[in-house]
Parts: C-alpha cells; structure tokens; sequence
C-alpha cells in the first residue's frame, strides 16, 4: 500500500493513511503496543516532519523524502528469492546470533524464535508483545519520546515489528546478535520498523546492527529503538549504515541507563545518501558510564547530521560523546550536540567533541556543541573541529619518501582509528578497519555485502 504524494499537509497525509488502514496496522498486536498509537498520531498532525525551521533540525530539511510517493509495509511483502544467492556477511570469524529484518519485518524463515538455555529472549516484536506482554507493558515506549518528536510519534503510531531482545538478571550472551535491516524492492518503499532491547539488573550484552540495500529502488527508514540497561548492566551497542545514495534513513536511538551500568554506542557510517541518528541519552542513575561514538565517511552529495542529547540526571555519572567525519568532494554534514546537568547531579563527568577532515573546498560541515549545566561541582568540556589535513604531519610523511596520496590515507587512517578502536568484537572491529580503508580509497563503492551489483555508480 503507498502513501500517494499530494498538495495537502504532510501531516495529513500520513494521519489520512493511518486512519484509513489503522484495522490492518493493528491486526495482530495486542494493546501492550496498539494502546500507545492514537495518542501518537495525534502528537504526530501536531509536530508533524521536522524542517530547517526547528532548531535541532537547522541543517537538515526532511520534508522532500518523506515527500516522496512510497510503499508503506504495513504487511510484509512476500518476496521470492534465496538470501543466501545475494547476500552474505563479509566478517568470517564473527560468531553471532543472526536476526534478519525484510523491509521492517521480522524475516521467519532465516531467523526463527529464539530463547537461549540461560533465559535470553531473541525474537521478533510482534512475538514478544503476545508471549510476554508483562515486559511489553513496562517497558515499550517508556523511553522514546512520542509527545515531542514528530518522527518517534510517527513511528509509533506505525510500528508493527522489529527486534526484541531480553537479558535476564545476572545473565550473559554467549555470543553478540547482529541485527541486519534489509531493503529490498523494486518500487520505492517505507519502513518504520520497532526494536526494544531490555537488559536487567547485571546483565551483559553486545548488539550489532547492519543496515543495507539490496536493489536500487528509493528507500526511506525511520526506526526507533528503546534500550533500556538496568543496574549494573553492561552493553555494547554497534551500528553499521551501509545504504546507496538513494536512501534516507532516520534512527532514533533511546536509552535508559540505571546506576552502574555501563553502555557503549559506536556507528560507523560508510555509506548513505541521506542519515540522521538521533540519540536520546538519560544516565538515570548514579555513577553510570557511557560512551557515545561515531564515524561518517562522506563523498558525493552525501549528508549525514547527528543529534545527541546526554541527560545527566543523577551524581557521579561519566559521559564521553566523540564524533569524527571525513567529508570529500561536496558532501555536507552536521553535528548537533547537546550535554544536559541536572541540578543534582553533582560530581558529573562529561566531555563533547567533534572533529572533521574536509578534504574538498566544497566540503561543509555545521558543528554545534552545546552544555548545558545547572550543577556547580562537575566536569565538561565541549569542542569542535573542521580543517583540512595536518601540513606539518604530512610534510613529515612525505620527508621519508611516503608518496602524497598514501601520506594523506595513513593521516584519515589515524584519524578513525580512535573510534574503531572502540569497537570491542575484534573480528568486527578488524573488519571495519579493512571497510574504513577501503572507503578512504574509494575502493568501497557499493553495498559491500550485497552480491547483486545493481544500479550504477551513482546510486551507491
């Protein structure tokens, strides 16, 4: 079913399609998640799509992709076709429980349900709304904000399966899930696909995602996921964007952290034509840690904008958000963040930076660091950067007969470096330097794990 593009109001357009195919978008789902959508959508003809008029949103005008005429799934689509003729992943010592998502939907036939001897729950949102409505009802749509974000409320309103992930107390995964979001189709298409990852008290996990495109077709994703990390709970959180340019994908990560716990969110963007990551980031406790990353190599037109907002609400908490960009020919960017200190809570850590290479006169990246600081006894920095390559360093290089070009790929090398290093699976976090290397060189010039070369150039 498409969403037909039409002289009315986005915000009518989708509340008219809601409201026309609301029976279907509620088929199956209990009330634990159908409760929350009409006060969603309500919230959603109030704020509607964000644009350069919203101040979070200055760099970055949404409204011309969600203009766009797309198929909405709002049934999963049956494509005919063996995932493993198209598509495999490229990390061959990485051991992981793999979770496949079609076009937003849970894919059956190559991940079935799965609950682990210690109690772990993998398995699809729409499964664990209707066999454990109890976690459901405590937990869904608790952290995500569907009043004031016109994108969470419109998912809300329109999410009907995803991933959902539970880590009983005190238990561990014996291996990291990977996430992988295909899209695939040969008509425009919409997905606005639901994850919801709870880890009680003293619970370990490590969670990657993998975003691809495996046809040419325009897409546009706008998926919310809630995590929330009890007490003493320890989580590794990784994201790999691997989309053509002709896609638009909005993520909006939600996260609770409780006293003691420990998360740390890294994505690594290769590719894409329009990204925005929105982090919502609470340390709802005492003497959390948390690290916030990111990586964008951009070329070609491409734009990436990452907003995050730490909200210190409790003492003794250590936050560090380090987000790095390459950007070459005309591709733009934009970093919007934000570090929030309640009053008390004192004795507070945290520490913003934002560093770019531009390595184009027609590279432009927007960086607004911001503090915002209602304690006396605390900790914060905020910072950013954007320039060209070290001359010094170089000169360096080059003085022990390292030619131009390999001197100016050891520097961007160096570069992203800091924030790999930061992934802790080392077989991924190995495979990701090989990635990085060969997108520095232009080598990486399509959906690295798809197996269809389609489109041209231009498209990936």
């Amino acid at each position: 079913m498409s969403i037909h593009a039409q002289s009315i109001d986005l915000k009518d357009r989708f509340a008219a399609f809601f409201y026309k195919h609301q029976s279907t978008i509620r088929e199956g789902l209990p009330e634990g998640i159908n409760q929350h959508r009409q006060v969603a959508i309500e919230a959603f003809q109030q704020n509607g799509i964000p644009d350069r008029n919203v101040e979070d949103y200055k760099y970055t005008d949404l409204n011309p992709a969600f203009e766009k005429d797309y198929r909405t799934y709002i049934r999963p689509k049956q494509i005919d076709f063996n995932l493993n003729d198209i598509f495999h992943c490229d990390v061959p010592a990485l051991d992981t429980h793999v979770v496949l998502l079609l076009n937003g939907w849970f894919y059956e036939k190559k991940t079935p349900q799965k609950k682990l001897p210690n109690g772990v729950i993998i398995t699809s949102l729409r499964e664990a709304a209707n066999e454990y409505p109890e976690v459901i009802q405590k937990h869904y749509n608790q952290y995500a904000d569907s009043k004031n974000q016109g994108l969470t409320a419109l998912n809300t309103a329109f999410a009907q399966d995803g991933v959902f992930i539970y880590v009983p107390r005190g238990k561990a995964m014996d291996k990291p899930v990977q996430i992988i979001n295909l899209l695939m189709d040969e008509e425009p298409g919409m997905s606005q696909h639901r994850n919801l990852m709870v880890m009680e008290e003293g619970s370990q996990a490590k969670v990657i995602v993998c975003d691809h495109t495996l046809s040419q077709s325009t897409f546009l994703t706008n998926s919310v996921t809630e995590i929330y990390a009890g007490q003493n709970a320890h989580m590794d959180f990784v994201r790999i964007q691997n989309e053509h340019n002709d896609s638009t994908q909005i993520s909006n990560l939600y996260l609770n952290q409780e006293r003691d716990s420990n998360v740390t969110s890294n994505t690594i963007s290769l590719h894409g034509g329009l990204i925005r990551n929105n982090y919502y980031l609470r340390l709802n406790g005492e003497n959390c840690e948390n690290k916030t990353l990111g990586l964008y190599l951009t070329d070609r037109g491409q734009h990436i904008d990452s907003y995050v907002h730490m909200d210190h609400a409790h003492p003794h908490s250590r936050s560090n958000q380090l987000f790095k960009g390459v950007l070459d020919d005309y591709a733009t960017g934009a970093f919007n963040g934000r570090i929030l200190v309640r009053q008390d809570a004192q004795k507070t850590e945290a520490y913003q930076a934002n560093n770019n290479i531009l390595l184009t006169d027609d590279a432009k990246m927007n960086s607004k660091p911001q503090l915002e600081i209602y304690a006396d006894d605390v900790k914060c920095s905020h910072g950013g950067t954007s320039g060209q390559l070290n001359g010094d360093a170089l000169f360096y290089l080059r003085s022990r007969g390292i030619p131009l070009k390999e001197a100016q790929l050891l520097l961007m090398y160096a570069f992203a470096h800091e924030i790999i290093g930061e992934i802790h699976i080392q077989p991924l976090q190995d495979r990701i330097h090989e990635l990085t290397e060969k997108r520095l060189r232009g080598e990486l010039t399509r959906c690295n794990y798809c197996q269809m070369h389609c489109g041209d150039s231009g498209k990936n």
